[in-house]
């Protein structure tokens, strides 16, 4: 018989979900609402007035349940962490690609 800890994913293990399940749920649970929160805003957000914003995150916060619960075995927050690269990465380039056009454009 495998051992439980052994299937965890990272974050899991990271925080002692097998050991501590209350606790360790909570930060797993908080770790996969920041990096989704930070993905939805580096891709996908716009301005909006600040009740349709709290609504969205609202039920990211409810979705981010269910990933929580997936999250404990299967790699959620580790895909997250390549997402936030990912977009990351891409805002600074089209940042420096705006930037240069700017300075081309009047010179």
């Amino acid at each position: 018989m495998t051992d439980v800890s052994e299937r965890l994913s990272f974050f899991a293990a990271l925080y002692k979900v097998d050991q501590n399940p209350e606790a360790g749920m909570w930060w797993l649970y908080a770790t996969i609402f920041v990096l989704s929160a930070v993905v939805f805003k580096l891709g996908f957000a716009k301005r909006l007035p600040l009740f349709k914003t709290a609504i969205i995150y609202f039920f990211l916060a409810l979705g981010c349940t269910f990933l929580t619960f997936f999250g404990v075995f299967l790699p959620v927050g580790e895909g997250l962490i390549v997402a936030v690269l990912i977009l990351s990465i891409y805002k600074v380039r089209l940042h420096r690609s705006k930037k240069e056009q700017e300075t081309g454009a009047n010179p």
